[in-house]
């Protein structure tokens, strides 16, 4: 069957060949386990249960899970086996279960999440995305997911082409992530401060690309108001095979100050911050051809 699930639209027979995002039409999984390093309201006190999956439809050049990227690495997982480990994942005590890269997996997750629901799956669905998504693909998660958490990294399509292989990226995120707040709303917590339900929006500043974090913003609040929750990220880490300018070097501390005096300006009421000292490797977990749980 041609594939249609992104908006690369390649039309590969992923029975027969890879498709961009580098995925056959088995599903690979390189690291299942509770992670800390999301949003406090997402890692909370247990952690977030984590699903790493493998293959990535962007090609982001300064990704930092580069070696998921080519759909290569990891354990190739049955509907079954991950259900199963959506509901280990829950038991180990799990606030929710995340899903992170999981675009060219749609129609193994939405069965898996179909199954594991049945078998008493009760915490949150998180789908953790660059929110490079069709409409469609949305949709078939609807009354699947609980919560959303697309990283909206670009409006200006010189950079998205340049970065990620897609000039079409803003026009196309945008509209995934009005689908996605058209299911399940803004962003809400419980008493505890963790997430039941919604969608909050990342975003990771550029070194040297300020400018856009300032595009970016105005889009947000243009198209989805003041009040849509938001998280303005400083991770960023350079890579060793990115030698792009100005990706070959670190966020300095007054980039990402300027990009949070203006998100402050445009009176953003829900928004997340990171410091510098989240930059590094540390950030990174690692990933496996074996997946132990």
């Amino acid at each position: 069957m041609a594939c249609n699930i992104c908006p690369r639209n390649c039309k590969i027979d992923r029975t027969a060949a890879a498709g961009f995002c580098g995925c056959s039409s088995v599903v690979r999984v390189a690291r299942a386990a509770l992670h800390f390093d999301e949003e406090p309201s997402i890692s909370g006190t247990h952690g977030s249960g984590t699903i790493f999956f493998s293959g990535c439809n962007l090609k982001c050049i300064f990704c930092q899970n580069m070696v998921l990227t080519d759909g290569k690495l990891g354990e190739v997982f049955s509907v079954p086996r991950l259900a199963e480990t959506m509901l280990k994942l829950q038991a180990l005590g799990a606030h929710n279960i995340n899903l992170v890269t999981p675009t060219p997996h749609r129609d193994a997750i939405v069965e898996a999440l179909r199954l594991a629901k049945n078998d008493g799956l009760r915490i949150p669905v998180v789908y953790n995305t660059n929110a490079y998504e069709t409409v469609d693909t949305i949709k078939a998660y609807q009354g699947l997911v609980d919560i959303y958490l697309p990283d909206l990294k670009y409006v200006d399509p010189r950079l998205s082409l340049k970065f990620s292989r897609a000039s079409d990226y803003f026009d196309t995120a945008i509209e995934a992530i009005a689908e996605m707040i058209d299911q399940v709303g803004f962003m809400q917590t419980d008493e505890n401060g963790i997430a039941f339900k919604g969608v909050r929006i990342r975003h990771l500043v550029l070194p040297g690309c300020v400018f856009d974090t300032r595009n970016v913003l105005d889009a947000i609040k243009a198209r989805f108001g003041a009040d849509c929750p938001i998280s303005l990220m400083s991770q960023f880490t350079p890579i060793p095979a990115c030698t792009v300018k100005p990706l070959d070097r670190p966020l300095t501390q007054r980039e990402y100050e300027n990009a949070l005096e203006y998100c402050i300006s445009l009176g953003f009421t829900d928004v997340y911050t990171q410091d510098l000292t989240s930059v590094g490797r540390s950030f990174t977990p690692p990933f496996s051809d074996h997946v132990e749980l």
